[in-house]
């Protein structure tokens, strides 16, 4: 199991064991009651930081993608509309998870929203955050670590400076898992939705299978419960753990990007954890919604609670 693998399961145990905290949106950390600087000093704070790094590590979660338009997932909004609206009228979903998580009937009509999910993130245009993000740190070494999986980061990044520890929408595997093994997603997605057309369901006889076992294929992301933790999976671990052991001794900047209160055992509890035994780095958490430092790394790090996109642009301008 490699470094980063041991900080996530150590949290995903403490998570289960105060999920009555979690479940509230809290956290069994201790948190520091230090008063936050003012904005613009925050925004200064945020640029000298990076400058100052040797390296920087990014925690990028959902709510960096939710900031630039990607905000379709937990909510019926326009954004929702725009890529889900068929869906939208026929099932009155409450955004796109909903849709993915209901019980069809007709696999074909399953597949035909899978399918509109996948090509709707395959597609997108790199989102504005991402890139005023990449103009902060560019010119310094890093590397990214996210649990989104709408593959905005490999739009910029080569696969080797990205380790996406939740899956990625451009690979199908097994529903089964009968084999070690994922396939491309995007160009069985593009005719997919070629053949799909106006209708919500695809050609039945088009319904992608695992070339193996003849089973279903399915999206190579977690949170459906046969998430294929094989080769791919580890190789993610093994990038973020090599870059961190390779920079152990380095003052590195730990910066997480709108983690949720749903996921915060996969990079907002790890990077608390390594900013506390790494006696040189700095934690920098910027969320639209949640001021959680804790009191162990109060003196090595700040929390900015904002709208991302806006930060990050202020940031960029200073």
């Amino acid at each position: 199991m490699s470094l980063y693998d041991k900080l996530v399961t150590h949290s995903q145990f403490n998570y289960s064991r105060r999920y009555d905290l979690y479940s509230h949106g809290l956290t069994a950390y201790p948190l520091s009651e230090k008063a936050p600087l003012p904005y613009e000093e925050q925004i200064k704070t945020l640029v000298d930081k990076i400058n100052e790094a040797d390296c920087i590590i990014v925690g990028g979660a959902s709510g960096l993608s939710a900031a630039g338009g990607g905000d379709f997932y937990y909510e019926d909004n326009a954004s929702y509309r725009k890529y889900f609206g068929k869906y939208a009228e026929k099932y009155v979903f409450k955004g796109a998870f909903a849709g993915s998580f209901y019980q069809y009937s007709d696999p074909a009509e399953k597949w035909g929203y899978l399918v509109t999910f996948l090509h709707t993130t395959q597609t997108a245009e790199i989102r504005k955050p991402y890139l005023d993000l990449d103009k902060l740190i560019k010119n310094k070494d890093f590397f990214i670590l996210t649990t989104n999986q709408d593959t905005q980061f490999v739009k910029i990044y080569p696969e080797d400076k990205v380790a996406e520890i939740q899956g990625d929408h451009r690979f199908f595997q097994c529903s089964r898992q009968c084999s070690d093994d994922t396939w491309d997603a995007v160009e069985p997605v593009k005719k997919l939705m070629k053949a799909m057309g106006d209708n919500t369901a695809i050609p039945t006889h088009m319904i992608p299978r695992c070339p193996h076992c003849g089973a279903e294929a399915f999206p190579w992301v977690r949170g459906y419960g046969n998430f294929l933790q094989g080769t791919k999976y580890d190789e993610q671990y093994r990038k973020i753990s090599n870059y961190i052991e390779a920079n152990i001794d380095k003052k590195i900047l730990f910066l997480e990007l709108g983690v949720g209160r749903m996921t915060p055992m996969f990079i907002q509890e790890p990077f608390w954890e390594l900013t506390k035994l790494l006696p040189q780095s700095y934690y920098i958490g910027i969320n639209n919604k949640y001021d959680y430092l804790p009191q162990e790394i109060e003196k090595r790090g700040m929390t900015i609670v904002g709208d991302i996109a806006k930060v990050l642009d202020d940031a960029v301008k200073i």
